[in-house]
């Protein structure tokens, strides 16, 4: 059960969300903003006024991880099971009270955007830094001040919530704007988050995640009256305060000496100063007293020192405005344009193009638009509308529009993409079909372990291939696909540049299959046809028989671990032996044994290999979703094959040279099943010419690495992963060349590609 006030440090979306100095603004400068509500008071207040009408709660669930993950172990790769019965009294106590709850999640990082979130990755490296350092020198988890997520979090979030039967909605923007919508259309008792963005959208009230009291259904209401009150503005006027204090979008450095002038002629009338409460309380001064008096007689940008900013600070206003808003300060062109988010429209009538459009004067483009850049006097600018609009409804546009290529031109598979990704049924799909590119967020991985290999670089071999199945034209060549940009944090990159990934071709009898065919045909031979292109994503075609052998759901476990130890050759037996025996004694547990579960020690690189699993669930995922989905979704999720502690507890046994019986707490028929499932995986690794062996037969390595004895089975040498297909993880890394078709360039203005 989640109690009260849960505060937990992290790594959350809504850490440093919003608008910058807002947060501290409101509980020092202004606490009445704050107002103790009850919700299941609301939602009788809101059936007396609605009769017949369901209170519904829009939630920003990725304000809400780490509120809702209450297990105390996260150190080791994710409480899984007790997380999912969390989720299930949080969902339960809301539906006990008649409270409709409707969950949106971020589906992709808006280009304007990314230097936040790049900023984010890099100053979770460094607590990650400290966290594997904390571990090594007391052996145990640190305390919850360096709270981190457990890797995949967010992903398997959303299916746990389908799970259990809720509405879950993934974004096609960032998902702060789409919730208000959602809000504010639906009439929504109010939005469920940690971001102080609500404050400024002009949507329904705003409740807090972190003061949520589940037991009561008390929380915080954060009035947006009341706030504008306090500052002497209007709802309109908020959009205009945020970017000029600093946001997202418009990066707080852009208005500092702005702000210092405003700071300066206010505190000359003002006594008791303080700096961070009064720099919000003089601009919204300046916005009220100043800023008014000119407001229609004089363009924005003539009373503002926009600059070279110009078209990033409308947009940034803009950005807040919803479905049939409009704001006094900014204008548009005199014919009027109604925004669409990327809607996708062929650009050209040709069969054989590629490039597409998405019909779009959104104000998260990157690019300048005319109406952004040169408001016409007295016309308001577009504001974006609902990001369901009709197709049809594009085609009476203007052809001012944010002009976008997309990577494929079928557009009844984008059609089918979208709503999958919509509907959280897919999982970066959407992403690579439309702008090619996608992001991986932090792992706990410790950056000074060369012996273990960044989960960015063992799973890319399955990324490429699935590249490879999307983008590709169905007929097994891979070489005319384009490339991919992807954004994953390791060790190393500055994450200055995405790195360009190209696609691998997959071994297929009779080619790759085409999406139209794995995806839509229900042929009865199809289901087998994508079961075969899923496991040909991991390159194990020749294991498929001993794989779908194995009952569910430890076919999935199987699948992942026999990619891992045929691809990094650091793994050794004692390993497999705990990841395989933690997998079958969480079948017999409850959620309260694995919180009862005590550990002697935290082993450093437990933590790892149990984040370098989770992070391989994750990619069967996105192949499982590429594939038309094969495989049930509940036998690829962790609660279902995965303990962190459990799998803890199991590695520091066989590491002590713990007989099977022990591992597998001398149950009998978990023994036959340990003994079957040990055999799949090291058959499988065999046909790859990978022997798995005991750590007692490797030898310590001048370099500091474990290899293992004997030149046959050395795989660490030639510089390439099996099959020569792509880059050995040991000689990939910021900076690294192509050299080859099928390796990777990091992307910068000099980086060419060989021929």
């Amino acid at each position: 059960m989640v109690h009260q006030s849960l505060r937990k440090p992290g790594f959350s979306r809504s850490a440093a969300m919003g608008v910058r100095g807002l947060q501290g603004f409101v509980a020092s400068t202004c606490p009445h903003v704050c107002t103790v509500v009850n919700l299941r008071e609301l939602a009788e207040r809101h059936r007396s006024k609605h009769p017949g009408c369901t209170p519904t709660i829009v939630v920003d669930a990725m304000c809400c991880l780490r509120y809702w993950y209450t297990p105390e172990s996260w150190v080791c790769g994710g409480q899984w099971r007790e997380y999912f019965s969390a989720l299930r009294d949080f969902v339960k106590t809301f539906e006990t009270f008649g409270i409709k709850l409707i969950f949106f999640f971020d589906g992709m990082v808006e280009q304007g955007k990314r230097d936040v979130w790049v900023k984010r990755r890099l100053k979770n490296n460094r607590e990650i830094a400290r966290i594997f350092h904390y571990i090594k020198s007391h052996r145990e988890q640190p305390s919850r001040n360096m709270f981190f997520i457990p890797s995949g979090l967010a992903i398997f979030t959303r299916f746990a919530l389908k799970t259990l039967g809720q509405e879950t909605l993934c974004s096609l923007q960032e998902a702060d704007y789409e919730v208000a919508s959602y809000g504010l259309q639906n009439d929504c008792l109010g939005i469920l988050g940690e971001d102080t963005d609500y404050l400024i959208y002009d949507t329904c009230p705003y409740f807090s995640i972190s003061e949520l009291c589940l037991d009561s259904l008390d929380t915080i209401m954060l009035c947006r009256q009341k706030l504008c009150e306090s500052l002497d503005l209007g709802p309109a006027d908020l959009p205009l305060l945020a970017c000029l204090l600093g946001n997202d979008i418009v990066p707080e450095g852009v208005f500092e000496s702005f702000r210092y002038k405003c700071l300066s002629s206010y505190t000359s009338v003002k006594e008791n100063f303080d700096k961070k409460g009064n720099t919000v309380l003089a601009v919204a001064h300046h916005i009220a007293k100043v800023l008014r008096l000119h407001q229609g007689e004089k363009k924005l940008e003539e009373m503002l020192p926009l600059g070279p900013n110009k078209a990033l600070f409308y947009k940034g206003v803009a950005s807040y405005l919803l479905p049939g808003q409009t704001s006094p300060w900014i204008f548009q062109k005199p014919k009027g344009l109604t925004t669409l988010h990327k809607q996708v429209v062929p650009m050209s009538s040709d069969p054989e193009s590629k490039q597409e459009i998405p019909v779009c004067t959104d104000p998260e483009s990157n690019q300048e638009s005319p109406m952004c850049s040169d408001p016409a006097p007295n016309q308001e600018i577009p504001v974006r509308t609902d990001p369901e609009i009709k197709q049809e409804d594009s085609m009476n546009m203007e052809p001012e529009v944010k002009q976008q290529v997309t990577m494929v031109s079928d557009t009844e598979i984008l059609k089918v993409a979208r709503t999958r990704h919509v509907q959280g049924e897919s999982y970066l799909v959407y992403n690579i079909l439309t702008s090619g590119e996608i992001e991986c967020s932090n792992t706990l991985e410790d950056a000074l372990d060369q012996a273990l290999p960044s989960q960015a670089f063992v799973y890319r071999p399955v990324r490429q291939r699935a590249y490879s199945l999307l983008l590709g034209s169905g007929q097994g060549d891979a070489s005319g696909c384009p490339t991919v940009r992807e954004w994953f944090v390791y060790a190393g990159n500055p994450l200055r540049h995405p790195d360009l990934v190209r696609p691998l071709p997959m071994n297929l009898p009779g080619g790759t299959p085409s999406l139209k065919l794995l995806w839509l045909n229900q042929e009865p031979g199809t289901q087998a046809l994508r079961v075969d292109t899923l496991l040909a994503c991991f390159d194990l075609s020749s294991s498929r028989e001993e794989l779908q052998a194995v009952e569910s759901p430890f076919q999935a476990l199987c699948c992942v671990l026999t990619y891992l130890f045929v691809q990094v050759d650091t793994l050794c037996l004692e390993d497999l032996h705990a990841f395989i025996a933690q997998a079958l004694c969480l079948q017999g547990k409850s959620a309260a044994q694995l919180e009862a579960l005590q550990l002697d020690c935290v082993d450093p690189r437990a933590v790892q290999l149990g984040a370098l699993l989770v992070r391989g669930l994750t990619m069967l995922v996105l192949v499982n979703s590429a594939c038309g989905c094969p495989w049930r979704a509940g036998d690829l999720m962790p609660w279902n094959v995965f303990d962190g502690k459990l799998f803890q507890e199991k590695y520091l046994q066989s590491e002590k040279g713990c007989a099977a019986e022990v591992l597998v707490e001398q149950n009998r028929p978990r023994l036959t099943r340990f003994h079957s499932l040990k055999s799949v995986v090291c058959k499988a690794c065999l046909k790859e010419d990978r022997h798995i062996i005991s750590r007692q037969h490797w030898r310590p390595h001048h370099s500091g690495r474990l290899e293992r004895q004997g030149s046959g089975s050395h795989r660490t040498s030639s510089g390439y992963s099996r099959s020569g297909q792509g880059q050995h993880w040991r000689d990939q890394g910021p900076g690294s060349r192509q050299h080859e078709p099928e390796r990777w360039t990091r992307h910068s203005p000099s980086a060419r590609w060989s021929s």
